[in-house]
Parts: C-alpha cells; structure tokens; sequence
C-alpha cells in the first residue's frame, strides 16, 4: 500500500507493486508544503523533488523534519525512529549511520530510478525541448554498489533498508556547467513519476531474495553473474556484502574462485 503523505506505507518480504504516481505527484503540488525544518539554515527546497516526494509518501501525522540530533541533521524522526532518504552514495553517510544505530532505530530510504526520461531547458528562455528516454536503467541489485559501504551494518537490529524503484524525469539546463568536468548542462530537478516497487529489507536474510532462483550451491562469481545475468564486478559486490552480513560464507575455492554457500 502506498499513498500521499500522512497515511500508512506498508512494505511486505515480497516486493510490492504499485501504480504510476501522476496523480499523486499532481496532488502533492497542489498541498500545501507539510515539510518544515526544525534546524533554521536548512533550506529543503534546494532538495529535488524525487527526495522531497519521497519524504512525503513516508511522513505521518506528527513527524519532524531536518532534525539536529547528535550533531548530526536528520531527514525525519518519528518517535525514536531516523528515517534518513538517501539518493546518492551512501559514503557521505556511513559514518553518521553507524553512530545513530547504537541509539536510534535507524531505516534508510534510497529509490533506484528504473526508467529515466530527460528534458532539456533552454537557458535563455526556458523552452522545454523533446522529452527521451534514457538507456540507463537500474535494477534492484544497484543498491549492492551503495551497500559495499556498509554491509556490517545490515546486522544491527537497529537497521533496515527500504528500496523505493521509480521512474523519473530528469530536467536538465543547456549550456551550464556542473564542475569542470560537465557536460554542458546543468541538472535542474529529478522528479518522480511512477512508482514500480517497494522493497523491505529488515535482516540480512532478506538480502537471499537477490540471488536468482536458479543458482544452485555451491556457487562462484562468475556462475552467480551468469544466472544473474550481470557483469562479474556486480556479482563481487553481491557476494562480498552477502558475506559481510552473514548470508552467505566461503566453503572453498574453485581454482581461484571463491565458492560460497548461504549460511541458512
């Protein structure tokens, strides 16, 4: 179940399926904005609308926003529960997650955009050129690329994961730099448009749902990339995560290949 802001968003073990978000996100413009920092200097307007969105589809009644707790800002605190969104690497927040699970039930929301549709602004009068669609496409198995940082924390009963797999559309500005390696274009906003899946992810058994039904035990990287149909550097961040949290262990090397075995 998923509705706008200030109802219940409930995730089950298995992943959930859920209609485009047009309406919603229609909605959630006309609303006025329910999001209001704690901390003064924290402007939430500077976030894109995909993590502001986001913010609002998780938020009930009663919810703070840019919390400052422990010398650090929190996206939402809900009695004694962080809730921190998280779209980009999860590096920048390894540190501050660590220090607030010993304290704090601490769930983490990071969406995968599935599908990506680009616009382009013109820079002088803001004209919106043709909508296309982006070749890149993410799948679930991308938040292992993220978790690479973090993998012992998925042990902490204090610690969940929720994946959010949208569908997006990027703005982008022609003709403006973003550091001195840019494109010649200046990303604007990401908003989302629809919503594919919900996953939940409480214990390191959960983290088994990505290995594919069809891979037999034991199993290497390379049979794990084949059924996965991945690249070998992909099926290394799965199993070296898998391993760090305690799903799965090494039982032997085939040549120079590790051979793994899940631990349940």
């Amino acid at each position: 179940m998923i509705t706008l802001c200030g109802h219940s968003l409930c995730c089950a073990k298995n992943t959930s399926t859920h209609p485009p978000l047009r309406e919603l996100y229609s909605q959630y413009h006309s609303l006025p904005m329910r999001v209001e920092s704690e901390e003064k200097g924290i402007n939430i307007h500077n976030e894109y609308s995909l993590h502001n969105l986001i913010k609002h589809l998780y938020s009930l009644p009663g919810d703070r926003f840019e919390v400052k707790l422990d010398g650090f800002i929190i996206d939402v605190v809900r009695d004694d529960t962080i809730i921190e969104i998280q779209t980009r690497s999860f590096s920048s927040i390894k540190e501050k997650l660590k220090k607030l699970a010993q304290t704090h039930e601490v769930r983490l929301i990071h969406p995968i955009i599935t599908k990506k549709w680009v616009v382009y602004l013109d820079k002088e009068t803001g004209k919106r050129s043709g909508k296309r669609k982006s070749p890149k496409t993410g799948k679930p198995i991308d938040l292992f690329k993220e978790l690479i940082r973090i993998p012992v924390l998925v042990k902490h009963p204090n610690f969940s994961i929720i994946l959010y797999m949208v569908q997006a559309e990027e703005t982008r500005i022609r003709g403006v730099k973003e550091g001195w390696r840019g494109r010649g274009y200046k990303i604007q906003d990401r908003k989302i448009i629809g919503v594919d899946k919900v996953i939940s992810l409480n214990h390191p058994g959960d983290y088994l749902r990505f290995l594919p039904d069809e891979l037999e035990e034991p199993f290497t990287n390379k049979r794990l990339a084949e059924a996965a149909d991945i690249l070998p550097r992909e099926a290394g961040w799965i199993t070296y995560c898998l391993k760090k949290m305690g799903a799965i262990k090494e039982v032997g090397k085939e040549g120079r290949s590790l051979i793994f075995r899940r631990t349940g």
